[in-house]
């Protein structure tokens, strides 16, 4: 029993330094960024697309429903999928209005590389694209956790799994707000 515990501690530890180190990556890159915004070359004019403000209410969005799919894995199976199911609809929405931003951005000129690009939108390009990297890896964490309510390898006494995802989830909803004010009011 005490081997198991063990494990279960282990599990959680892992994904709180996971948690920390992203925290610092991102620290670092708005950082640089902060201290890049007095650069000669930053452009004022510099604005978020419509598509980043609605992407936004969709990731918040997805943590409630992720909560909810949640909550139900143990008490209905029929709701547990459905809010899981709803969970990764929204998902695929933020991505997808993620890349139509992108799109927007370069209709206006606002590149990654080149001498077309804009320091801004470079470092916007590196948030974003690291951002959807972690939200990649959390829809496959989340396509396991309804593969296994599906399989019903759920119970009362095996739910750790859920809820790491869970929290890893609420996490990525919490980076991608903390990036969107960030870039939108620095």
């Amino acid at each position: 029993m005490e081997e198991k515990a063990n494990k279960r501690q282990a599990k959680k530890n892992m994904l709180w330094f996971g948690m920390i180190s992203m925290t610092m990556t991102f620290a670092g890159l708005t950082s640089a960024y902060l201290i890049s915004s007095n650069r000669k070359d930053w452009d004022l004019s510099f604005e978020l697309p419509l598509e980043f403000s609605v992407s936004t209410i969709l990731i918040l969005l997805s943590s409630l429903t992720f909560y909810f799919g949640k909550k139900n894995i143990l008490i209905s199976k029929l709701k547990s999928l459905w809010f899981l199911g709803l969970t990764f609809g929204i998902s695929v929405g933020f991505v997808f209005l993620q890349f139509k931003g992108f799109g927007v951005l370069i209709d206006k000129g606002y590149y990654f590389t080149g001498a077309e690009s804009h320091v801004n939108s470079s470092f916007l390009y590196v948030l974003v694209v690291l951002h959807l990297l972690h939200l990649f890896f959390g829809i496959i964490f989340l396509s396991i956790v309804t593969f296994k309510v599906i399989k019903e390898k759920y119970n009362s006494t095996n739910i750790l799994g859920a809820s790491l995802v869970t929290i890893f989830w609420h996490f990525l909803g919490g980076l991608w707000l903390y990036l969107f004010l960030f870039i939108s009011y620095i």
